[in-house]
This record gives C-alpha cells, sequence and structure tokens, in this order.
C-alpha cells in the first residue's frame, strides 16, 4: 500500500517568504486573509477556538498545527463568518464529516425548497451543504442558502458561468469574474475542476460510462472545441488569488471520477490524480486551504489504495469522497451500497464524505431523501470515527449501551441518533415501557434476565434505574407520521396511539403497569399484551358492556 507522504504545505512555502532562524518570515506588509496564513504565522484564529470547542480532543494549538500543515481545512469565508456560519474543520484529526447535496435542477425544485432542504439537512446534523443548483434562479437560491445556512456552503462555479451561453463560449473573463461573484456571496468552499487534462481524454475512450463529472464532462467538451488545455489549469494562479482574498477553501474537483466499478482505478483517475497534486502544492503556495475530492465507484477491495494514494500524492491534504458505491446493480438503495465504501473509505483516509441519497441515478432528491442520505452518511461516519479510536467517540454508544441493559426506554431512544423513529416503532409494538420489548417478549428477554442476574453488572448502573413502567406518551406529529409512512398499523391503531392516555395497560399513577413481570405472571402478561384495551375503562375492547361497566 501507498505510504504517506514525508510532505505537509509547510513544503510548499510563498515564495517571497523566507526560513529564517528556523521560522518563516512573510515580507514586509504582508497581510493574513486565510486561515493557513493565520497558522504559518501561529495565530489563534477565532475559527481555530470555535473548532476545538467543537472538537473537544483537540486543543486551539493543535487544530492551528493541523491547518498550517495543510492536513485540516476550516472553511470559513469572510462573508458567511459575518452571517450565521459555525466554524467546524475537516481532516483526519478530527471527527470524520458529511456533506449534503442540493441544488434546483431545469425541471424540478425552486429557491424555498432548497432553503427548506438545508434546513432539513442541518437538523440531521451535516456537517456541509453543497448547493448544486442547475436550474431556476441560480445566483438567488445561492444567496438564500448561505444566509440562511449554519453550516459551510459549497458550490461548482462552473455551472452558474454557463448560464445563458454555451460552454464553448466561456473564456477567462467569465471564468474569474464567477468566482469572485461566489466568493462575494459568502460561499465557503469550491469545486474548480482544473485537473481534467487535454492529454487526459484519450485515457477515458474506453471506459464504460466515460466522464460521469458534470464539470468534468462540460471541460472536456471545451477543450476539444477550442484545441487548448483546460482554462482552469492555466488560470490556478488568479483562481488562487480570488480564492485567497475572501479565504474560500479549494475542493479541487476529480473531474475523472469512476462513475462505474469497471472504470475504478484506471489510468484517466490515475493521472488526473497526479494532475490534483500538483495544484494542491500550487494552492498551498499561493496561501490557500485545500481539500481535494475523490472517487465514486470503487470495489470494496480497492477502497484502501485508492484512500492512501490520495493521501501520499496530495500530501495528507483532506481526502473529500463521494461514497463509493460498492456495486451498481442496486438503483433506488444507493445510499446504502455508497455508505458501505463510504465507511471503508473514512476508516482508511478520507476526512469528508459526500452523501448519496436514495434518488442517487435516479432524479433530484426531495426532503425525505436528504435525511436518508445524511442518516446513512452519519453511521458510516461515526462507525470509522470509532475504529479509528478518535477520543470520545464512542461514549454515546456506551452510554446507550447502559440505558438499553437497564430497559430505561426513554433514556433509550433519548440518546438514539432519531429518537422519533426509535420511538415510533417501540410503540408501533408495544405501547407501553416496561421490562422487555416486543422483539422477544417477556419470558424470552435477555437483557432482562441478564439484568436479574445478581453477579452480573448488566443493567446495573445507578444512573440508569427507573421506578416503574409507564405507557407511552400519546404519539407526536412527527412519530405519527411515520408509521404512516411505514404502512403496517390501520390508520385506526395509529390514531389510538396518537391520542391514547397514561391509563392504558393500568400504569396509573404510584402503580406498576399490569403486564410488568413483577405484577403478572408470564402467561398473563402476555394475554394482557395481545389485548387491545379501552383507554376509559381500561377493559378489552371485545369485553361485554356489563363486564366495562
Amino acid at each position: 500500500m501507498p505510504q504517506p507522504s514525508g510532505k505537509t504545505a509547510w513544503d510548499f512555502m510563498p515564495s517571497d517568504w523566507k526560513l529564517v532562524a528556523g521560522r518563516w518570515t512573510p515580507p514586509a506588509g504582508f497581510v493574513p486573509a486565510t486561515q493557513l496564513e493565520h497558522a504559518r504565522l501561529g495565530t489563534l484564529t477565532p475559527e481555530m477556538r470555535r473548532v476545538a470547542q467543537r472538537e473537544p480532543h483537540l486543543t486551539p494549538a493543535q487544530v492551528r498545527d493541523e491547518v498550517a500543515a495543510g492536513r485540516m481545512v476550516i472553511p470559513a469565508n469572510t462573508v458567511h463568518r459575518d452571517l450565521r456560519l459555525d466554524p467546524m474543520c475537516i481532516g483526519r484529526a478530527s471527527l470524520t464529516k458529511v456533506n449534503a447535496n442540493m441544488g434546483a435542477s431545469p425541471v424540478s425544485s425552486g429557491t424555498d425548497e432548497e432553503v427548506e432542504k438545508l434546513r432539513w439537512a442541518e437538523r440531521w446534523n451535516a456537517d456541509t451543504v453543497m448547493d448544486l443548483s442547475t436550474g431556476g434562479d441560480l445566483d438567488r437560491t445561492r444567496e438564500a442558502i448561505v444566509r440562511a445556512a449554519t453550516v459551510p456552503i459549497g458550490t461548482v462555479p462552473i455551472y452558474s458561468m454557463i448560464v445563458g451561453r454555451r460552454i464553448e463560449q466561456l473564456d477567462d473573463e467569465a471564468i474569474l469574474a464567477g468566482l469572485e461573484h461566489q466568493a462575494r456571496q459568502g460561499i465557503d468552499y469550491m469545486t474548480v475542476h482544473a485537473g481534467v487534462l487535454r492529454e487526459h481524454l484519450p485515457l477515458v475512450r474506453d471506459r464504460l460510462i466515460g466522464i460521469v463529472s458534470r464539470g468534468g464532462s462540460l471541460l472536456a467538451k471545451w477543450m476539444l472545441v477550442h484545441g487548448r488545455q483546460n482554462p482552469m489549469y492555466e488560470l490556478w494562479n488568479e483562481i488562487c488569488a480570488v480564492l485567497r482574498r475572501w479565504d474560500v477553501t479549494f475542493s479541487i474537483g476529480d473531474g475523472l471520477r469512476p462513475g462505474g466499478l469497471a472504470d475504478a482505478t484506471d489510468p484517466a483517475q490515475l493521472a488526473e490524480l497526479a494532475t490534483l497534486s500538483e495544484l494542491t502544492e500550487r494552492a498551498w503556495a499561493n496561501g490557500c486551504q485545500v481539500m481535494v475530492e475523490g472517487p465514486g465507484h470503487v470495489p470494496f477491495d480497492q477502497i484502501e489504495y485508492n484512500m492512501k494514494l490520495q493521501r501520499q500524492l496530495c500530501h495528507g491534504a483532506p481526502f473529500y469522497v463521494l461514497g463509493p458505491l460498492v456495486t451498481d446493480i442496486f438503483p433506488g438503495y444507493d445510499h446504502i451500497t455508497s455508505c458501505i465504501g463510504a465507511t471503508a473509505a473514512a476508516y482508511h483516509g478520507a476526512s469528508m464524505l459526500c452523501y448519496v441519497t436514495p434518488k442517487e441515478h435516479l432524479g433530484l432528491p426531495k426532503k425525505a431523501d436528504v435525511k436518508q442520505g445524511v442518516i446513512a452518511y452519519k453511521i458510516a461516519a461515526h462507525a470509522a470515527d470509532i475504529a479509528l479510536g478518535i477520543p470520545g467517540a464512542r461514549d454515546r454508544d456506551d452510554e446507550l449501551t447502559k440505558a438499553r441493559a437497564a430497559l430505561n426506554w426513554e433514556k433509550h431512544f433519548e440518546l438514539s441518533f432519531d429518537p422519533d423513529l426509535a420511538r415510533a416503532y417501540h410503540d408501533e409494538d408495544l405501547d407501553v415501557d416496561t421490562d422487555f420489548c416486543a422483539m422477544c417478549g417477556h419470558d424470552w428477554c435477555s437483557v432482562r434476565i441478564s439484568k436479574e442476574i445478581v453477579e452480573f453488572t448488566s443493567g446495573k448502573a445507578d444512573a440508569y434505574q427507573w421506578e416503574q413502567p409507564r405507557v407511552t406518551d400519546a404519539l407526536s406529529p412527527a412519530q405519527r407520521e411515520i408509521l404512516e409512512q411505514r404502512g403496517v398499523l390501520e390508520p385506526d391503531e395509529i390514531h389510538r396511539l396518537a391520542s391514547k392516555t397514561r391509563a392504558t395497560m393500568r400504569a396509573r399513577e404510584g402503580h406498576k403497569a399490569s403486564c410488568h413481570s413483577d405484577e403478572a405472571e408470564p402467561a398473563t402478561a402476555r394475554r394482557l399484551q395481545s389485548e387491545a384495551l379501552d383507554p376509559v375503562t381500561l377493559e378489552p375492547l371485545g369485553a361485554p358492556p356489563a363486564a366495562r361497566a
């Protein structure tokens, strides 16, 4: 496997900085503009301090040193910092981050819906959001998203550069003006596909699916029409000057990423990666923060090699990967096929994972798809962080295990990532918090049995004990919606769960539920659980009126 590079951003300093007595010194009158430049000067910025607050295993000085080495970026445009941005970091020393893509297309969505999807992605803890709009009022949508966002916002500027013109009409002036405009709006990081070179295009000829990157395919067409090199590559120093001015982080695009397993790790992808290494070095020499984008469809056995090769060639610059998908035959389930690959990618070297939703390859994701994508990738990122041994990464898992062992359902749900879903699924089968669940029932509950064995510590943590079983509260609207979408329960049963009282299962204040193992024999407990009770009389609904009087 490729070994880590022996170089860092310190090896690619601006030509006018001098090494004096072991310390790099900028020219007279130099004013730092980026987090990287502040770090090189030894400054602890407010953004670095905030990152350390959000990543308790890191000190502000460690954050600064990682930024200075180029192994960490803090995407924080100077404009967005003055709005609602809550600074965060991306790098191997930090927790693995998750990005959510959204954006209007020529046939679907609009500004209001995209802002709503932004808020939804933030609700489910997406760490960054990319606006990939290609339709509607792109400028208005971008402006609205930046002003509403507390997370860093990324874009692919070439999309808006070709609005009102054909790709072959794109020129140097339009490229630089488009970048400057989005930087002024507050965009925190930009994908620039400067690594797709004219000499790489013949390497794509025999691919099963050619170029699947929108930016990469557009620039390939531009080069073929004009018979010239990629203008983004030729303008790299000028682009660096624009991004440095606003402290916009580079997300150097992988325009030749594989779009199918058969094309993974092929000569085209690797040739571009070598160019991304060169662009990384040049961006650091211009004082810019850099992360590098990576492949999207990779067989599982090739993921480790891809991650470690990037870390070597790009000298540890944060790797930002899409997926990767590990199989191509599950359209509609690609949030699953890709989060499997994403877990391996994060473990072997990736710093940020770009989510994939169930709509990948099929259409524009809706609000529900955004949630599915973000959660799948939070699982991948969290699993990798635990495996990497990042301090504190497993603490919440252990606390939930203690609550589960104690059969403390309320604490169990409180500690879960999606409490509404967990509670709704539990109540779908058994709407009382007692000392077993519907999975095994009373007699077969291994957790209850383990808790009752005196010699075991399982389930006996003092902070997780509970005094009595209780009927669960009525379902919230969100929990009711979850069960309605599942389509398992009849509408009247969902209505009962949404309007029930504490008296269900006779769990009155100061008393244990009638199905609790301290109150009923096993056979009685099973019978009570199988009966639907009248919420007022607490008698079986099928009982004669006299019996319920």
